[in-house]
């Protein structure tokens, strides 16, 4: 009589999700987002801090709302420079572009009387022809976008010299400004809070709950690990609260700026292209290995001229942001924004080689920079040591990432 044996088990043999423990996927979930995972820290960190360091000021509704009108060019040249930084390559003139389009949005509105609808859609369309310019002659002549870049950082820093003849131009029409200092109009029967920023954030909740929800049923299906059922509720209470709270603090003062709906809108757009359309998933294996893309099929010309013509557009809404706030067009707008766009992009989650970074992580960045700069300016801290301190934090956000690539490839 034969008798079968079972054979012993591979103490290495991968274990199936379903049989992990609850910490064993957390601790592997935190691991594979661990540059978001850890911004998003950081940022809740540097929150708290100054919410205690200024004695409640930095989360008073007042400020919340000038803060997010205070950063928004930034954090939308942030979401642009992380697409181009994804694709490989380096966009060194968006600052002087967003002068260049703001002084050509004070000639339209204030010397030629345009309209400001007409003239902001003008101004789009001169930020697109020079993405466009540079995009050529680093997709097809082949010079590197530092070099082109820096052309034009030099170019329109001086184009916007010729056009404002070395004067600010003002005043912009009310409709421009409300722009970047307007804020939606109430609705509704008389409350403590603001209507509509009620109804917006309760859309807010119901949009991430039933994301969650669809990524959780979808990684279920493919047999992925997922969080536990326990931790995932505790991760939508979470957010559930996050937003609601966030949704209050600005219904309690004039409610949701104009300029954060234009921000919402480009990163939910920019977000869906970058994680599932044709083009963003090019742009990602373009940045990864370019050799490899090409051998793929992805038309690397094509695309990375795509890239650098929605920064230009990013750049020269940008501009109106930032011009509309000052109320003129002036010769020194935009000086060193190209470097803050840069530093929330890396803050955020993106990578010196390209292929790595998300549109969500940008906004991170520009976040914590502008907590950041916030707070410091509200305790007292003198601009010489803030920058002192924002070079401290971009570097421990590269060096950061330098130490998880090289433990992950040991």
């Amino acid at each position: 009589m034969t008798t079968t044996t079972t054979p012993p088990k591979d103490p290495e043999a991968p274990v199936p999700a379903a049989v992990r423990s609850a910490g064993a996927v957390l601790v592997q979930s935190v691991r594979n987002n661990m540059r978001q995972y850890g911004m998003l820290t950081a940022l809740a960190f540097i929150v708290v801090l100054f919410q205690i360091w200024t004695d409640g000021t930095l989360l008073l509704p007042n400020n919340v709302s000038n803060l997010i009108q205070q950063n928004s060019y930034i954090l939308i040249l942030a979401i642009g420079m992380m697409i181009v930084i994804i694709a490989g390559h380096i966009d060194l003139s968006v600052g002087s572009l967003v002068a260049f389009v703001g002084a050509m949005s004070a000639v339209m509105m204030v010397k030629q009387d345009m309209p400001w609808v007409l003239a902001l859609v003008l101004s789009l369309l001169i930020g697109a022809v020079a993405g466009a310019w540079q995009g050529f002659f680093i997709a097809y002549v082949g010079i590197p976008s530092f070099i082109v870049t820096l052309a034009g950082m030099l170019l329109f820093r001086g184009l916007t010299q010729i056009v404002l003849e070395g004067q600010s131009i003002a005043p912009f029409p009310e409709g421009f400004q409300n722009l970047a200092k307007g804020f939606i109009p109430e609705m509704g029967p008389y409350t403590q809070y603001h209507n509509p920023t009620l109804l917006l954030g309760l859309a807010a909740v119901v949009f991430l709950l039933l994301r969650e929800w669809r990524d959780r049923r979808r990684q279920l299906a493919l047999e992925l690990d997922v969080l536990p059922t326990g931790l995932w509720v505790t991760k939508c209470v979470a957010l559930t609260a996050a937003v609601v709270a966030f949704t209050l603090t600005l219904a309690s003062f004039h409610g949701v700026p104009v300029v954060m709906l234009v921000m919402c809108a480009l990163l939910l757009g920019l977000g869906y292209v970058m994680r599932n359309a044709v083009i963003g998933r090019h742009v990602y294996a373009l940045g990864g290995n370019k050799a490899a893309a090409k051998l793929s099929g992805v038309k690397d010309k094509r695309v990375t001229f795509l890239v650098f013509v929605n920064m230009g557009v990013l750049a020269a809404l940008a501009g109106c942001v930032y011009a509309a706030r000052l109320n003129a067009g002036t010769t020194q707008a935009g000086l060193n924004f190209e470097l803050e766009a840069i530093a929330a992009s890396f803050i955020g989650g993106a990578s010196m080689s390209g292929g790595v970074g998300t549109v969500m992580g940008a906004v991170i960045g520009g976040l914590v920079l502008g907590v950041l700069n916030n707070g410091m300016s509200l305790v007292g801290i003198g601009t010489d040591y803030q920058q002192v301190i924002k070079g401290l934090v971009l570097l421990a956000a590269v060096g950061f990432d330098i130490y998880n690539k090289r433990k992950a490839g040991s």
